[in-house]
């Protein structure tokens, strides 16, 4: 995948993490409102996207370099409002033909559709890669609105998740979509 990727879906342009927004996000929001272009309300980061997420990810990052572009964060920023609602991503590139995805939305704009309409750009562009065959997800089982957003989403409840507490859902390759 190229360095600088972007999505673009009905109201979100989702702008893929590197290592630059990443640390710019740790050091200074300021400053990563600038790099990114957009407006980073007060509630950042949201949910379970929180420092050490971010941490882990910048430091993915860092040791994958520029062949890991769009398979770690990606943010979702609101295209009307220029504001970054959401931030997604996966695990990392595929492992086995697979890929897991994850999502996170500022309060505020949570009940929007705003988690359906990344993941399902995420879940997409995951697809377009010729090595992914499926996409895996886990949540709380407490947790129904992130349920909701998975099966919205077309992705089917296989089984207990690996951590306690947690769910397992998973997507396989639609039919007719190019594999290698």
């Amino acid at each position: 995948m190229p360095p600088t990727l972007r999505l673009h879906t009905a109201r979100l342009d989702l702008v893929a993490g590197t290592l630059a927004l990443a640390e710019a996000e740790l050091r200074d929001i300021a400053e990563f409102a600038a790099a990114l272009g957009c407006v980073v309300p007060p509630s950042w980061p949201p949910g379970e996207y929180d420092r050490a997420a971010i941490e882990y990810l910048r430091d993915r990052m860092r040791e994958g370099g520029d062949v890991c572009a769009g398979w770690y964060s990606w943010y979702a920023i609101e295209r009307v409002s220029r504001t970054v609602v959401g931030a997604g991503g996966y695990y990392g590139p595929p492992t086995d033909g697979e890929v897991e995805v994850g999502y996170s939305v500022i309060p505020e704009a949570q009940r929007r559709g705003i988690a359906t309409e990344m993941t399902r750009a995420l879940v997409a562009h995951a697809f377009e890669q010729p090595l992914v065959r499926s996409v895996r997800a886990h949540t709380f089982d407490s947790n129904p609105a992130s349920i909701r957003v998975l099966e919205r989403c077309g992705f089917a409840r296989i089984g207990p998740g690996e951590a306690p507490e947690t769910v397992r859902f998973r997507f396989g390759r639609p039919q007719g979509a190019r594999e290698t």
